[in-house]
């Protein structure tokens, strides 16, 4: 797939469904995560993080800078993993992991220290376009 420019960009990550929450492509805002940004014809991929940003490379044109960021968001693992919900209750957890499997929905969970590590919560992703399916499925966010 040839993609030469942030429009191509954007609209691929959309119709796969990837996430932006921690891309800003085409001027998208974020808090934190990676961009793309042009700055009177030089093209530069940058990281943010509390409002600290860092430029990571150079590019002369957007193709090139394009071609990075199409590589670097493919590689990454958790930038189509789309967040549904958390819970505690390890019940309604294997309720909901059952809902998915039965409609064949590729999904990813793990676990955090909600409010200490004696309140821990399970936290859902789907996978892609696979989000479209799950609209119905009501899980505390």
């Amino acid at each position: 797939m040839k993609i030469e420019t942030e429009i191509e960009l954007e609209q691929w990550m959309k119709s796969n469904c990837y996430t932006f929450n921690s891309y800003s492509i085409n001027g998208s805002f974020i808090h934190n995560g990676f961009g793309l940004d042009n700055n009177g014809g030089l093209y530069s991929w940058y990281y943010t993080e509390r409002g600290e940003r860092r430029t990571l490379k150079y590019f002369k044109t957007e193709e090139e800078a394009v071609n990075y960021a199409f590589d670097q968001i493919k590689s990454d693992q958790y930038a189509n993993r789309n967040y549904i919900g958390m819970i505690k209750e390890k019940h309604r957890l294997n309720e909901i992991i059952s809902e998915l499997k039965k409609r064949n929905i590729e999904y990813w969970t793990d676990e955090i220290p909600y409010g200490g590590f004696e309140d821990m919560r399970t936290r859902i992703f789907v996978i892609g376009c696979d989000i479209k399916k799950v609209a119905d499925i009501s899980l505390p966010k």
